[in-house]
């Protein structure tokens, strides 16, 4: 279970913090593609 919190982090924090963004900036649909593009690298 550990094993898949680490595995899972770095999407899991980069996700949230991209929803976090898009509710305080209001929602961006380029801004969106973009960051969950830096997911795909």
């Amino acid at each position: 279970m550990v094993y898949k919190l680490v595995k899972y982090k770095k999407p899991i924090v980069i996700i949230s913090g991209i929803v976090i963004l898009n509710l305080l900036f209001g929602f961006d649909i380029r801004f969106t593609i973009i960051n969950l593009l830096w997911l795909l690298v």
